[in-house]
């Protein structure tokens, strides 16, 4: 039954992590539904975001070499340090300073209090609104070669916001590029590529961490899962590059509402447990 449920929530993480609608939320909502009703964990969640991210290099397969190519190429003097791939080699390290930070910091809360049923369903309201916001005001006119240093700060620190289930660490760090101008393409993008340091660091060190822990779900189960969320989440990292090429926000921000407000008639009804 453990593998079976680590499975499904695989699928979830894999389905989730790339659109605006808090993966770690999803995760978090969907294991209190399971036979066994227990929450996944965060170290669950890290770990399976590994498979997650390992998606997003093999889709930005040739951006993530180029990029890491000319950005040890500036280092040498080889290659200017205004060359656009070696400045976003920087800005990608830049990006991810606040979330290592914060997420040292918070360690104990985001594996406690963050999880709580109340926090996840308040986030995905009002960060979903912030969303529809952002969409609805952003200049859209920014691409990626017009990012600047203070831009990816901001940019970083609202990634380090999806440290709290319900954020979304693409819902967040869209959110602040479309208020800041970006394309709707531009601002996935970066939010994407900068989410590879910050995921894989924190994967991996709750991989070593609960190595000899007691976990709900095995090492074996884990690893299943995340297994199965990098297959998932290949298909809809296409999907969504492709559908905000064309398209807003909008689904996804009323259907964060529509979520967040079922879950906080759950839980003020006694239906679910926070």
């Amino acid at each position: 039954m453990h593998l079976f449920e680590a499975l499904i929530l695989g699928i979830v993480q894999g389905l989730t992590e790339f659109l605006p609608i808090s993966s770690s939320a999803h995760l978090r909502i969907v294991g209190s539904f399971l036979p066994s009703g227990e929450d996944p964990g965060a170290a669950f969640t890290a770990i399976t975001q590994i498979g997650t991210e390992a998606a997003v290099v093999v889709f930005f397969w040739r951006d993530i070499v180029r990029i890491v190519t000319q950005w040890f190429r500036s280092l040498v003097g080889k290659a200017p340090r205004t060359d656009p791939d070696a400045r976003m080699g920087w800005m990608i390290i830049i990006g991810s300073i606040p979330i290592v930070i914060l997420g040292l910091f918070f360690q104990d809360q985001i594996e406690s209090v963050f999880r709580s049923l109340w926090v996840v369903a308040i986030m995905l309201i009002v960060f979903g609104i912030l969303l529809g916001i952002a969409d609805h005001v952003g200049a859209k006119k920014r691409t990626l070669n017009q990012l600047t240093y203070p831009h990816g700060v901001a940019y970083g620190f609202a990634q380090a916001l999806a440290l709290v289930p319900g954020v979304s660490r693409s819902g967040g760090t869209i959110t602040m590029g479309l208020f800041l101008g970006y394309e709707r393409a531009a601002a996935a993008r970066y939010a994407f590529l900068l989410a590879i340091p910050a995921v894989f660091g924190s994967g991996f060190y709750q991989l070593a961490k609960s190595w000899n822990e007691p976990a709900f779900f095995s090492l074996g189960d884990t690893l299943a899962a995340t297994g199965i969320a990098f297959v998932v989440a290949l298909g809809v990292i296409a999907f969504f590059m492709s559908w905000i090429s064309k398209r807003s926000f909008l689904p996804f921000v009323i259907y964060r509402i529509v979520l967040g407000t079922v879950i906080l008639v759950l839980l003020a009804t006694g239906a679910i447990a926070a």
